[in-house]
């Protein structure tokens, strides 16, 4: 009866091993995933600073254009 018994123990040994593997890659991509999520909301954070940086300087440079006719060309 033991010979009978030790192919179903090394199967379970074997079931739990693939179920604690599956485990830790799970862990892993969902890090890896949560990573990947944290670093594409800061960019698009940076790409929304960086238009609001841009819009800015548009808004002085047409502020700048209109000053420059009535200051007679001159630019301060």
């Amino acid at each position: 009866m033991a010979d009978e018994e030790r192919p179903a123990q090394q199967a379970e040994d074997l079931t739990v091993f693939v179920q604690n593997l599956l485990n830790q890659m799970q862990t892993r991509f969902q890090q890896m995933s949560d990573a990947i999520l944290g670093r594409v909301d800061e960019m698009g954070n940076r790409i929304d600073e960086l238009e609001q940086s841009i819009s800015e300087l548009m808004e002085d440079a047409a502020i700048d254009e209109q000053r420059s006719p009535m200051e007679g060309g001159r630019k301060s």
